[in-house]
């Protein structure tokens, strides 16, 4: 909790006016007890209704003034804990987009999700409640006691027994509770990820007809999910009743000795109210305590994780000598790379690869699946780093470059097409947000997409759902080609971006590319073979290494891989 404790620092004058102003809540409140014993004892006993009017409306002011410090509290307190939240997730959020892709591969995304929402609403509550009952309930407790005293020490040495049984019950509640709401966290993400998963996979359960499976997989772990909260309320369940308990029979035990000091006339009736209504609010002020405590057990869990994304190193990221310099040329050199995930045991997933792409060259990568295509490409832009040797662009290795300066020559079209909530313009200018309309027309016509858009009744303006769910999957990855033309890079990355496209769109595709980029370095992984025919340089993978690389015409004089890619694909008569 420390760690997130500088989250305050910018509201820190709300944060020191919000506990002044509990200290005059506070104070009323104490006060009024005092005043109705002088009502009782004074005004009631000797029947002077004067006396009993002017402390009535003494009381009433006081009561104004504490009401004006309540709102001051809540104002203050809710101003507080609002923008602490906010900056909380602001940072949580801006830290996961500086992750790399090995970073997001070690958090799940429910759990992020999760860290974002329920556990930032964790830091928020216990902030509100440190604000106002945590402060509240020891100036109450101390309060009472100094004024229990004053009335009659004596009958204030019941605390003596009742305050030891409440604090052992709050101990407990302390050493039981981490544990436990820990687990209740980790358990919620299992919750989301099944919702998630679910929600972002309904059409494939419907298309299985597993919607019976996916309820069992939800029920399973919305059940773990309750059983420990259960576990969980049952340890505050089972402590309250026993502070209950103590602070009932601590006021009968004041109703007992104090009957007998009014008889022996060691009190008055009075007094013994007053002292009544303090002893409850000394008892009910270590029952808030034991409230505070519970939500500090909770939030402490969710700090903690929290902290855990927000220390999490940055493990790709600029050095200090990083050059600013846009990429100017596009060419690429591979100098026996080798790549490992991280954590990962056996055979690297790249192994020594060596080759170059010159300036406006098009290099297609073809493989198995596994073959390591798809990590290869990740590399240039440095959604990972290599594990040995270099890449270079333009002479230069990718790790002294900026990384913004990298990455904004790269255009990339994901093996997943990702299309945002929003129009298909809004989507389109996501490569370039100040493109011409004549420029986004240009990039969706190449992409062969400008005819099925315009044939939508509102056009480029055509809302999309999560996903791009009304597209169809060929119609989603010419969007998706069209937004990364819309950058104009010195470097494209095509990775398996037509396969949802027919023959006939893909082939006039290609055409219109080939005029298109002239001057841009490209690289496409294809499954279809028709895809590379006309690439300048075809790499074929295998196992993570490269088996040949040379032009269509060299691969299929030498390469048995490429020899046995082809024939499967246009039969045994194409070689």
């Amino acid at each position: 909790m420390r760690k997130l404790a500088k989250y305050i620092k910018p509201y820190w004058k709300q944060a020191v006016l919000a506990p002044l102003l509990m200290i005059l809540d506070v104070a009323t409140n104490l006060l009024q007890p005092a005043f109705m014993a002088k009502i009782v004892d004074v005004g009631i006993a000797n029947g002077d209704i004067n006396y009993i009017i002017k402390t009535g409306i003494i009381m009433i002011g006081i009561a104004i003034m504490g009401i004006l410090g309540g709102i001051g509290v809540i104002v203050f307190s809710s101003t507080v804990s609002q923008n602490i939240s906010a900056d909380i997730r602001m940072d949580l959020f801006k830290k996961i987009q500086s992750f790399s892709f090995d970073s997001l591969d070690k958090f799940k995304t429910s759990s992020l999700i999760t860290r974002l929402t329920n556990d930032v609403l964790q830091i928020q509550n216990i902030v509100v409640g440190l604000m106002r009952i945590a402060i509240r309930a020891p100036l109450f407790c101390i309060g009472g006691i100094i004024m229990a005293l004053t009335i009659n020490p004596g009958l204030a040495a019941i605390l003596i027994f009742t305050i030891p049984v409440i604090v052992i019950a709050i101990t407990i509640i302390m050493k039981k509770g981490f544990p436990l709401f820990s687990i209740v966290q980790k358990k919620l993400d299992g919750v989301n990820g099944v919702m998630r998963e679910n929600l972002t996979g309904i059409r494939v359960v419907k298309a299985f007809v597993r919607s019976d499976f996916e309820n069992k997989r939800f029920e399973t772990a919305n059940k773990e999910f309750k059983a420990i909260n259960v576990q969980a309320s049952r340890l505050v369940g089972m402590t309250m009743p026993v502070m209950m308990l103590v602070m009932n029979l601590s006021i009968v035990a004041v109703i007992w000795f104090g009957g007998i000091k009014v008889n022996v006339g060691n009190m008055q009736v009075g007094e013994v109210m007053a002292f009544i209504t303090y002893m409850t609010q000394i008892l009910f002020s270590f029952l808030m305590m034991a409230f505070v405590v519970i939500m500090f057990s909770r939030a402490k869990a969710s700090a903690d994780r929290i902290v855990e994304v927000l220390e999490t190193e940055i493990d790709i990221k600029d050095t200090k000598e990083a050059s600013e310099e846009i990429i100017k040329n596009g060419r690429v050199d591979f100098e026996n790379v080798s790549f490992r995930y991280t954590g990962a045991g056996g055979e690297p997933v790249l192994k020594k690869i060596s080759f170059t792409a010159l300036p406006g060259e098009t290099v297609a990568i073809l493989g198995s699946t596994g073959s390591g295509k798809t990590t290869l490409v990740n590399l240039i832009p440095r959604f990972y780093d290599v594990t040995e040797g270099r890449i270079l662009i333009d002479n230069k290795d990718v790790r002294d470059i900026k990384l913004h300066s990298l990455r904004s020559s790269i255009s990339m079209v994901l093996q997943e097409t990702n299309l945002f909530s929003g129009t298909i313009e809004y989507n389109l200018r996501w490569g370039n947000e100040t493109a011409s309309e004549e420029e986004m027309i240009e990039v969706a016509k190449v992409a062969q997409a400008h005819d099925f858009i315009t044939s939508f009744s509102d056009g480029y303006n055509t809302a999309l759902g999560q996903k791009g769910v009304n597209l169809s999957g060929g119609q989603k990855q010419r969007i998706a080609i069209a937004r990364a033309l819309m950058k104009k890079p010195k470097l494209l990355i095509l990775d398996d971006s037509t396969s949802a496209v027919d023959m006939g769109t893909e082939a006039r595709l290609q055409v219109a590319l080939k005029n298109m980029l002239k001057g841009t370095t490209t690289f496409i992984i294809a499954q279809r073979i028709s895809s590379v025919l006309a690439a300048d340089k075809i790499m074929v993978l295998e196992d993570g290494e490269i088996a040949d690389m040379g032009t269509h015409e060299e691969l299929i004089e030498r390469c048995a891989v490429y020899q046995d890619i082809y024939r499967s694909q246009l039969g045994k008569e194409a070689v």
